[in-house]
């Protein structure tokens, strides 16, 4: 199984991103059986709403996962128990709007579980995703093989001991959050692909997919301001991993980073 997992969209240049780097997939006979996207920072850089689910769900994604921002306007409450192929982290208490997991169907007719975690370190101090995330495994009872986790995260240690933790009990752990790509993707000695951070689909020339100004006013002056989505040079960040169906380890995983123009895609990096 082929699956494209893509990195956190930052606002309208996040999503004009993807969707030029899709359609430019789709051109070059790229084909993928299952496609991920971190959304949580899709409506103007910070959380999901009505207007943005309208725009993705144009982009076809097979499932949508998010984090922390996934809270930060007030109608994800109706969009996360509407919208299945939305998720949000697992380790949110019982009783939180939405599911932190579900089982899907890829285009070769498998099954496979994401799930969504978030991790504590530096950021707010919810369940645990260590115990939430056994607890999940313990319920899917080996059914299905497949299994692919989002890891929305502050610390890079917290990323690679989770990783460590679920080698050669899931697929993949793909780290999201800080939108800073990774250098280290890596099939781990029991078959899990994994990486710190995938990256971020959005504007380079910022500060995570922000404006620089806004960034720099908050660090230098120590004050509150608004933070504005930047919209120049922007790139595309996500991973491929090639997924063994029967057996549920992953056979490869590749990090991709592409400068996307106004009306071409260009390749910088592939790895």
């Amino acid at each position: 199984m082929r699956v494209l997992f893509i990195g956190d969209l930052v606002g309208d240049p996040g999503i004009r991103a993807v969707r030029e780097t899709l359609s430019g997939f789709r051109n070059g006979g790229q084909e993928f059986d299952f496609v991920v996207a971190n959304v949580e920072n899709a409506a103007g850089g910070f959380g999901v709403n009505k207007e943005t689910m309208k725009k993705l769900s144009g982009l076809n994604f097979d499932c949508m996962t998010s984090g922390n921002h996934i809270w930060d306007r007030p109608e994800i409450y109706k969009i996360l128990n509407d919208e299945r192929n939305l998720i949000r982290p697992a380790n949110y208490p019982p009783g939180s709007p939405g599911f932190g997991w579900r089982v899907f169907k890829a285009r070769t007719d498998d099954q496979l579980v994401v799930i969504n975690l978030q991790g504590r370190i530096f950021m707010n101090d919810i369940d645990c995703p260590f115990q939430i995330v056994n607890k999940i495994l313990d319920e899917l009872n080996n059914e299905l093989d497949i299994v692919i986790v989002d890891f929305h995260a502050e610390a890079t240690s917290e990323k690679q001991a989770m990783g460590w933790y679920l080698d050669g009990r899931v697929s993949a752990v793909i780290g999201t959050h800080t939108h800073v790509q990774s250098a280290e993707a890596r099939i781990l000695p029991g078959g899990t692909g994994f990486i710190t951070d995938v990256g971020m689909c959005g504007s380079y020339d910022s500060v995570i997919g922000m404006k620089v100004e806004d960034s720099l006013f908050r660090m230098l002056k120590g004050r509150p301001n608004r933070l504005h989505v930047a919209d120049r040079n922007i790139k595309f960040a996500g991973a491929v991993l090639e997924i063994d169906e029967l057996k549920g380890k992953c056979l490869s995983i590749e990090r991709i980073l592409l400068d996307v123009k106004q009306d071409e895609r260009k390749q910088v990096q592939r790895f």
